[in-house]
């Protein structure tokens, strides 16, 4: 059989025609019901090609077929990735509810009811009571410490802190609970009737506008489980370290309807409890997990009930929550779409498929039999514990956030890297250092009564951007093989590799321009690298690396310099709908090449050539 030319193989491909000679055309003739080939019409359709006139030649695409189907594949990429963005938050005629369970550990030195000293690293089943495991005669023994740290939690969340709380049992099977049961609050938790409003800058879904309020159902107290490790010949081995570990569960309304907001909350969460020093670790240490409730319903009818919900058990990232939330909200719609009907079960997360599965059916009150624990007394919380308490809380994130935001001028991002960063050591230090800062300009310019130090908004943003990224640059390729893993960070506000007070220091020089930016940059390095002899001010001034500013007739006259035959880039300041910012920092970059080196400050230098440009246009 003779190969068929690259011509008519690109009709065929292209438009769908057959070649009108040998079997295919053979073929062709004996009609449709005789051979499988699709007709011309039909393949058209397959590849959007459009029907030709009967008489009319077949126009081929001017663009090599290669780069056609690149560039087609490329803006579909390109759609899908706007797609699952923008829309994964909402279906077309659906609603989302999703109820939140977090369970956190607390910070405490002992389990809930046992002596024994909680741990996380030690050796396994080293730190292990006759209670935790069992043992016939061994009774449950409240340690009273566990109660602090959560009485802090549930005052930041805004509950209300019952006066009297009772322990229940709930019943179930399984190898990581020796007793049966596990100790938990169900009828009468310790907490009630709190909640949390997120923002817009916590990064809710842009559906939910400036902000949108959850509900706290009740906090309660409960134990925690063994830890269950996995290994081969399907064995697994059980660790009885983290039996009794105190845990808090936080139980939310069903307010949230977007799986956005839902990791927006379980990442808030966080950080509160960590600001109010209640839970050990974050979810990536293990330390908070959460459980999610999801139900779809039709939006056609408002009065219509929730749907079915199901359970998504042991999340155990952010972006696990969201989606995992989507997983399952997209696999009840398919469902419900096909005429099925949705089952109430308890679900797992599969990372690799991005799936929920099927674990069992979903256990309820009669399920888990649950009776009051004879073995434990009520808990009694005394009203001058809670207002002591309350009054002592540390500053909870949305109070510290808007003091950055709006009396230090950061930005919402910056605000909220400095305090999640290094669990809420990073911002201290930032404080520490702007103090130092602070008080330098003060001591220059106090009794001076023609001249004021510069504006505080202006090197608290400053100090922010350094700490943030200037000092986050030193352990990746700025030191190169030098660079250690991380900065280390004290509670108190202070850092090994970059003492307070040399950042201060150099700082301060840089916020009054008597130092350039590449110099502190190059001091910085040195720093970190334990390579500055002396201090920040002998190290300038032996090396000579003070800034020595150029006139202001100077940076006129560069700024003439810049403009001189550059009649096109000015044009487009005459008659533009918007400001050619980046054709005026192409001349400011002219000009600086023009100047002399290490003399010229570029702020000050586009103020200049902001000025003559619009001197020439007017």
């Amino acid at each position: 059989m003779s190969r068929a030319r690259i011509a008519e193989v690109g009709r065929y491909v292209l438009e769908g025609r057959l070649p009108q000679r040998g079997c295919l055309a053979t073929c062709h003739s004996l009609g449709r019901n005789s051979v499988t080939l699709r007709s011309p019409s039909r393949l058209r359709a397959l590849h959007n090609v459009p029907s030709a006139p009967p008489t009319a030649e077949p126009k081929y695409p001017k663009v090599p077929l290669r780069k056609q189907l690149k560039e087609e594949a490329k803006l579909a990429k390109k759609q899908g990735k706007k797609k699952s963005k923008g829309d994964s938050q909402t279906v077309d005629g659906w609603e989302l509810t999703v109820g939140i369970e977090i369970h956190a550990q607390l910070n405490t030195s002992r389990k809930l009811f046992s002596p024994a000293t909680t741990s996380f690293n030690d050796e396994p089943n080293s730190h292990v009571a006759l209670f935790d495991v069992s043992m016939p005669g061994s009774q449950p023994l409240f340690q009273r410490e566990a109660l602090i740290p959560a009485l802090r939690a549930t005052l930041a969340l805004n509950c209300e802190i019952q006066t009297v709380s009772r322990f229940d049992r709930k019943h179930y099977f399984w190898w990581d609970q020796p007793s049966g049961y596990q100790i938990t609050q169900y009828y009468e938790p310790f907490a009630k009737n709190g909640h949390m409003t997120l923002l817009a800058r916590d990064g809710i879904a842009a559906e939910d506008g400036e902000g949108v309020t959850v509900g706290i159902k009740q906090v309660q107290l409960e134990q925690d489980t063994a830890k269950t490790i996995a290994q081969t010949s399907n064995v697994h081995w059980l660790d009885f370290n983290r039996v009794g570990v105190p845990l808090i569960e936080i139980i939310t309304e069903p307010d949230i309807h977007h799986p956005r907001t839902a990791a927006a909350f379980v990442r808030k969460i966080q950080l509160l409890l960590d600001t109010a020093d209640a839970c050990v670790s974050g979810m990536e240490a293990g330390g908070l997990r959460a459980d999610v409730n999801v139900s779809v319903r039709k939006t056609d009818d408002p009065s219509q009930a929730l749907g079915t919900r199901t359970e998504i058990k042991n999340l155990s990232t952010i972006k696990a929550v969201e989606d995992a939330i989507i997983a399952e909200r997209d696999r009840q719609i398919r469902e419900l779409e096909a005429g099925g009907l949705i089952a109430g079960e308890t679900r797992g997360w599969s990372l690799a498929t991005k799936e929920t599965r099927r674990l069992r059916g979903k256990e309820g009150e009669v399920d888990y039999r649950y009776m009051s624990d004879p073995d434990v007394a009520p808990i009694v919380i005394g009203n001058d514990l809670v207002e002591h308490l309350r009054n002592s809380l540390a500053i909870l994130p949305d109070t510290e956030l808007d003091t950055l935001i709006d009396e230090h001028g950061l930005t919402p991002k910056d605000a909220l890297s400095l305090i999640i960063s290094d669990s809420g050591a990073r911002v201290q230090y930032y404080y520490r250092v702007l103090d130092t800062v602070c008080d330098s300009h003060q001591a220059e310019y106090s009794g001076q009564k023609d001249t004021r130090p510069p504006n505080f908004k202006s090197y608290a943003t400053l100090t922010a951007n350094w700490i943030i990224h200037e000092l986050g640059r030193l352990t990746t390729y700025k030191a190169g093989p030098l660079a250690a893993a991380d900065l280390s960070f004290t509670d108190e506000g202070e850092c090994a590799q970059v003492p307070a007070s040399e950042l201060s220091q150099l700082l301060y020089y840089l916020s009054c321009k008597r130092i350039t930016g590449k110099v502190a940059k190059e001091l910085l390095l040195s720093i970190y690298l334990g390579e500055l002899q002396g201090g920040v001010a002998e190290t300038i001034e032996a090396n000579e690396l003070w800034f020595h500013e150029i006139s202001e007739d100077e940076y006129r006259q560069l700024a003439e310099e810049a403009v001189a035959g550059e009649e096109k880039v000015l044009q487009e300041f005459v008659d533009y709908k918007k400001f050619p910012q980046g054709k005026l920092m192409y001349l400011v970059g002219k000009m600086m090449r023009l100047g002399p080196a290490e003399r010229i400050d570029p702020v000050a230098a586009e103020a200049v050539m902001r000025e003559r440009v619009n001197e020439i246009r007017n």
